[in-house]
Formats: C-alpha cells, sequence, structure tokens
C-alpha cells in the first residue's frame, strides 16, 4: 500500500481550542454565486471536531472549479452547496478568486488534507468516524494506513455503496449502519456532484458531521496518484488528473474550466465597475 506525504501536524493551540469562528463568522465570497469560505486547515478541522463531539447534524462541502460550475448550471444544486454549513476551497482558482473578491489570507484547504488532519484530531480526541463510499479494497487500505498513522482511531463502519442509484432499501440500510454504529464523523467519498445531494439528503438522518471528500479513499490508499506539490500550489492539478485519466476526465476539464475563467472574470470586473449590481458579491 502507498504511504501518502506525512500530513503537517496541527497547531496545537489552535487545535485544543474550541475558539475557532463559527462558519457563519468565517468570511466567505459567492464566486460564480456558490458560498466559499476563506477557512485553514486548523479551523475547519477544529469546527469539524466540535460539531462532532456536539452530536450536530452538519455537512461540509470542498469545493472546486468542477463543483463551482455544477452550482452554475444546476440551480437545486447550487442550492445543496449553498445550505452547506462550511465549504472549504479545495482547488487553487477558487482560493485565487477569494483573494480578488477582498479575502487575502484566504488559503486551500485541500479535502484529502483535510481528511488526514480530522482524522488525527478524532484519534486525538476519541470521535469515531465512518467511511461511505470508495470500494471495499480502498476501504480496508485506507482503514489500515489510519490505524498505523494514528493509533486509537476508532473507524466503527465503513460502507462501499454500488456505483449505481441505490434502491430505498438500500439506502435506509446503509443510513440505519451508519447511525447504529456510533459514527460522529462520517467521510464520503462518492464524486460530486452526487456525495453533496447525499449529505444534503442525509444530514437530518444521521446525528453526525458529513464530510464530502471525493477521492481522498483512493488516493491515501494508493489506488490514484496525487498530483505532485508544485502543481498543487500552481493551480495545475486539474492537468495531472486529465493525464492520468484521460477518457473520464476530458470532457469535464474542457466544458468547465474556459467557462469558469470567463465568468469568474466577468464577476471580478462588474464587481470593479463604479456602478456595478451587487447580486455576485458576497
Amino acid at each position: 500500500m502507498s504511504q501518502p506525504p506525512a500530513t503537517p501536524a496541527l497547531n496545537a493551540a489552535t487545535a485544543g481550542s474550541s475558539s475557532a469562528p463559527r462558519p457563519s463568522a468565517v468570511p466567505s465570497r459567492l464566486i460564480v454565486g456558490m458560498r466559499t469560505h476563506a477557512t485553514s486547515y486548523a479551523a475547519a478541522t477544529r469546527q469539524v471536531l466540535d460539531w462532532a463531539h456536539e452530536r450536530s447534524p452538519r455537512y461540509v462541502c470542498v469545493a472546486n472549479v468542477h463543483m463551482a460550475m455544477e452550482t452554475h448550471d444546476d440551480p437545486a444544486f447550487r442550492e445543496v452547496v449553498n445550505r452547506a454549513d462550511l465549504v472549504t476551497p479545495d482547488g487553487m482558482p477558487l482560493v485565487w478568486s477569494l483573494r480578488a473578491l477582498g479575502l487575502k489570507r484566504a488559503s486551500r484547504v485541500y479535502g484529502p488534507t483535510l481528511t488526514l488532519h480530522v482524522c488525527e484530531g478524532a484519534a486525538r480526541e476519541g470521535v469515531p468516524v465512518a467511511l461511505y463510499g470508495g470500494t471495499p479494497e480502498s476501504l480496508q487500505d485506507f482503514t489500515a494506513l489510519l490505524r498505523s498513522r494514528y493509533p486509537g482511531i476508532q473507524v466503527v463502519c465503513q460502507i462501499a455503496p454500488p456505483f449505481r442509484a441505490l434502491t430505498p432499501d438500500e439506502d435506509e440500510r446503509y443510513t440505519r449502519e451508519l447511525q447504529q454504529s456510533g459514527a460522529a464523523i462520517v467521510f464520503v467519498g462518492i464524486g460530486c456532484p452526487k456525495q453533496e445531494r447525499w449529505m444534503a439528503a442525509h444530514t437530518g438522518r444521521l446525528s453526525a458531521v458529513l464530510l464530502g471528500v471525493g477521492a481522498a479513499f483512493d488516493f491515501h490508499s494508493g489506488r490514484v496518484k496525487q498530483a505532485p506539490a508544485v502543481m498543487q500550489r500552481s493551480g495545475l492539478e486539474w492537468l495531472f488528473r486529465l493525464a492520468m485519466e484521460p477518457k473520464r476526465l476530458w470532457k469535464r476539464y474542457t466544458r468547465h474550466n474556459p467557462r469558469f475563467v470567463w465568468l469568474i472574470t466577468r464577476q471580478l470586473l462588474r464587481r470593479a465597475a463604479p456602478d456595478t449590481s451587487t447580486t455576485l458579491e458576497a
């Protein structure tokens, strides 16, 4: 099993305190209509853990250009994401957009790395977690990695649902299994926009924080390669992923990326104009 690079330790003062601002106090902006928070790894991790201790039903989205464009194209999906309790900027284009919209200290909160931060905190604070998504093999490998890296972590439930629409009976069975497991955090890795819709539909049925993490299980189990750090920092992760999975991803990137550049540029120009409407501003 491939070992991912070590995750930087959380700042002890931040990780051990509940003083991180609530999402309502975390600055945010609308990026082509999608609400995105200027949070950090430490603040987002602390907030997820606080909610988990409270057994507060919440859901967290980890947003990139793909998600932004899905919200632009589908008003119902935009409502799903904008109702989330926290939306982190997973991709550098969203970080740059937040900075251009006035949040100069915005930083990237990448889903796979946030997953490890939250797991580290959950192990330290005795918070049980569950995994929903991926394949049985990727969940098994990811769980082994977590138990090796964070001794004492409680992975109380692992569910790899089929890659198709669930029947009502299947959905009820999986939901009941998650609830009865006692998990206070559920990592959901079934891909955008499916996982965001699933979280919105299940947040009232589970006494847990639901955290959408995309391909994190596959990345950390070594089944899918992550882009080199330099490509991630320069906003070229999409190019690396396209090279790895061209048949699956070429339509997404050729359809979404140019339109996102056009839409965010138009938004910024309108914002800068003296007589601009404020409908797209936060």
